[in-house]
């Protein structure tokens, strides 16, 4: 189970502090994954942290129902960087000029090559974060794309919807196993908790929100709402 202190603060705020937390079972036991644990988490409020964690299960769930090489227990580390780092471009110090997912691939790129990752793994991890917003092609481009694209989807609860899902897939999308990942590594409002933040950066940086990615979108949805507003953006 996710370390209890995670539930107990804000789900806005990243937590510190937290590097003597043992990880939990579901990390792949690896130097660099328990190096990437503590340091996402520590970046990440609550609320995404659990969320990226979800989205590495049902990857690995994913992955493991198509029999795919990234099932491997030497492939597993790459898949969870790319999982714990998807939304790392929410973190205040990868927020940079660029999309936030182009934010958060680039902080795992720079985070891979310190364990000496070779450069055509670094790229396949890249390449799932950059492109996890972006419906059509994160399906098509790579296997470790769209599964790591598919397993956002499950999250929020939208996988359903998806026109690149094939039967096989949807399978996996069972509530009971979501509720049972979700009563571990709880939701604590992410969607609320995501969307602001996409949001304020899309504001403050426009560079980061064209207008047809997944920010530019919510920023216009935002933009529409009343003042005060204070629920789930619409574009979500």
């Amino acid at each position: 189970m996710c370390p209890p202190s995670s539930f107990n603060l804000d789900a806005t705020q990243p937590i510190s502090h937290v590097s003597t937390i043992h990880p939990p079972e579901i990390v792949p036991p690896s130097p660099m994954c328990t190096s990437t644990y503590h340091l996402v988490q520590r970046s990440l409020p609550p609320a995404i942290f659990n969320h990226s964690i979800r989205v590495y299960l049902y990857t690995k769930a994913f992955a493991q129902r198509a029999n795919s090489p990234w099932i491997a227990p030497e492939r597993l580390p790459l898949v969870f960087a790319a999982c714990l780092f998807h939304d790392m471009g929410c973190a205040d110090e990868h927020d940079g000029p660029q999309r936030f997912e182009v934010c958060g691939a680039d902080a795992a790129a720079e985070n891979l090559r310190k364990f000496e990752i070779n450069d055509a793994d670094i790229q396949e991890v890249w390449t799932a974060i950059a492109l996890h917003t972006s419906p059509g092609i994160a399906e098509r481009i790579t296997t470790l794309a769209r599964f790591v694209r598919l397993a956002v989807l499950m999250d929020f609860n939208v996988l359903e919807k998806s026109s690149w899902a094939d039967e096989s897939e949807l399978e996996v999308n069972e509530e009971g196993y979501r509720r049972s990942i979700e009563g571990q590594f709880p939701r604590l409002n992410a969607e609320k908790v995501l969307g602001d933040i996409v949001v304020k950066q899309g504001m403050r940086k426009p560079t980061k929100a064209p207008a047809a990615s997944w920010a530019g979108i919510m920023v216009r949805a935002a933009n529409e709402e009343p003042s005060g507003f204070q629920g789930v953006n619409k574009a979500f």
